[in-house]
């Protein structure tokens, strides 16, 4: 399988784990936790798919475009419209969120910074293996 191929496979199977440890994350807790947690894992997913559509990208340039398009949906939200699809679609309230709130803007920092830190461990992981000739 060639590293472009492993990437993007490696990306998908992220997005799923962060999607099910989101889940996960709502079912054991409310409040603060889950929200704050959501908004983290929500900057991480949009970094898999960052990773996934561009498998060479950078794992800073990843994180970077992941943050900026999680405050940019956030300050989105300050023009009424993600509410205003909310209330038609379930699909939009989970994309694009309903009401501005600052602190979510630290916890997509949050999030973009952990992406970064495990994109790039994975990233060494596989070119540590291709400069060896072995597959993992």
């Amino acid at each position: 399988m060639g590293s472009h191929a492993r990437t993007r496979l490696v990306a998908c199977a992220a997005a799923v784990l962060t999607v099910a440890v989101g889940l996960g994350i709502r079912s054991v807790a409310s409040g603060l936790v889950a929200k704050y947690a959501g908004d983290a894992l929500y900057t991480v997913l949009i970094l898999t798919l960052v990773v996934l559509l561009a498998p060479r990208v950078r794992p800073v340039t990843a994180a970077g475009i992941a943050l900026g398009f999680s405050c940019a949906v956030e300050l989105f939200q300050l023009s009424g419209v993600p509410a205003e699809l909310a209330e038609h679609s379930t699909l939009a309230r989970l994309v694009l969120g309903t009401s501005f709130n600052a602190p979510d803007l630290f916890w997509y920092a949050i999030g973009a910074a952990v992406g970064w830190a495990v994109h790039r461990a994975v990233a060494g992981r596989v070119r540590e293996d291709q400069s060896f000739g072995t597959v993992s």
